[in-house]
Order: structure tokens, then sequence, then C-alpha cells
């Protein structure tokens, strides 16, 4: 089996649903556990043509992202979610551009009347 094939068939390991939880923590009667959204893959190849010319390859990757954590305290379950700063930032940007560009258009037509 060549190095490529060997490479995706770790991908398995590396994206089971037991890697989107981390190891529960436990302090003054409180369990926390710790969640992520897991994704990956990968691609390889091999080639053979005339002569010496031969070739191979593989890629792989892994997206990790927190999305927070479950708090376990005297037998209730409460979901906090992960606050991801800087994609609100680029959503706030994101909308002022909008609104910018939204209201230099609509006062381009008023002058323009």
């Amino acid at each position: 089996m060549s190095a490529g094939f060997e490479v995706l068939s770790r991908i398995q390991d590396a994206v089971f649903a037991r890697r989107s939880f981390g190891d529960p923590v436990q302090q003054d009667g409180v369990t926390v556990i710790p969640v992520a959204a897991v994704a990956g893959g990968g691609g390889g190849g091999e080639g053979r043509k005339g002569g010496e010319e031969e070739g191979s390859g593989s890629g792989f990757g892994v997206r990790v992202h927190p999305s927070g954590v479950f708090v376990v305290r005297d037998g209730q379950v409460r979901w906090v979610p992960a606050v991801d700063v800087n994609r609100i930032i680029l959503g706030t940007q994101v909308v002022a551009v909008y609104a910018l560009w939204t209201i230099r258009s609509v006062l381009r037509r008023r002058r323009h009347r």
C-alpha cells in the first residue's frame, strides 16, 4: 500500500465523533465537557508513465472549531455556546459596509431628482 493510501486510511480516526468531545473537567461539584466541531478531508493519487516517471501524493486537513461546553451541575445539564469574537466583528463589518452602500445609493438617487 502506498503512503498516500495509508494517510487516507487514517482520516477515519481523525474525524470520529469522539474527537468532538474533550475530556470532562470536574471541580467543586461541576463537570464541564468541551465540544468542538471537527471536519476533515483528504485526497491522494498515484501515477505511472513509461520509463522512470512515477508519482504519488496525498493530502489531509482537519479543521477544529470550538462550539461550546456542556456544564453539569446538581444533575442539570446546560449548554454554553462558545463566542467567536472574530466572527462577530467580521459580521458587523459586512453589515456596516452594506448599510453604507445602501445609504450612498439612496443619497445619489435623491440628488439626481
